[in-house]
């Protein structure tokens, strides 16, 4: 961990800059069809870009320990936010306080990329790397439930967000 200069402040994040469509320290997970690149990481905080391909999602979670963001940066993303559907377009900042199930759904023919980050980081970057390369869903469920990030059941959806019509459907 690196300190700020005068006030010699305990800083969590490594100063510097991540490019576009690359990893910090070339960290690149794949899990499930979607494509994420660690952009920072401390205590405090955990960001990464994802790359979401067309039909890939995230069913309904909830994180209790830690608030989540999402930047769109291109296309769109449907998503299930505490039982209701929202739409969040390139340029638009989702809050995702903890506690609250969440989920986010590429429904459209286009990739979408966004810039995700966590306050605070707790296990995530521990469950990226156990879910890497991982492709039994159910396996994930498990994984995900031991590091702090636990899955609803289909059953308590308040609606399916796979049953929205996709973009330019009526």
């Amino acid at each position: 961990m690196k300190r700020a200069g005068a006030n010699q402040v305990q800083v969590g994040l490594d100063p510097g800059i991540t490019q576009a469509g690359s990893g910090l320290d070339e960290v690149v997970w794949s899990i499930l069809g979607h494509t994420y690149y660690l952009k920072a990481e401390g205590t405090n905080a955990f960001a990464f870009e994802t790359y979401d391909p067309p039909g890939t999602f995230v069913p309904p979670h909830v994180h209790p320990t830690q608030d989540e963001f999402i930047y769109v940066i291109e296309n769109e993303f449907d998503l299930y936010l505490d039982g209701k559907h929202h739409k969040a377009r390139a340029g638009d900042l989702v809050r995702l306080p903890a506690g609250i199930p969440h989920g986010y759904y590429n429904l459209s023919d286009v990739p979408t990329r966004a810039m995700f980050w966590v306050a605070p980081s707790r296990r995530l970057r521990e469950l990226f790397d156990v879910l890497h390369n991982l492709n039994d869903p159910e396996q994930v469920v498990r994984e995900a439930a031991q590091r702090e990030v636990h899955f609803l059941k289909p059953e308590d959806y308040a609606f399916d967000p796979l049953a929205l019509p996709k973009a330019g459907q009526p």
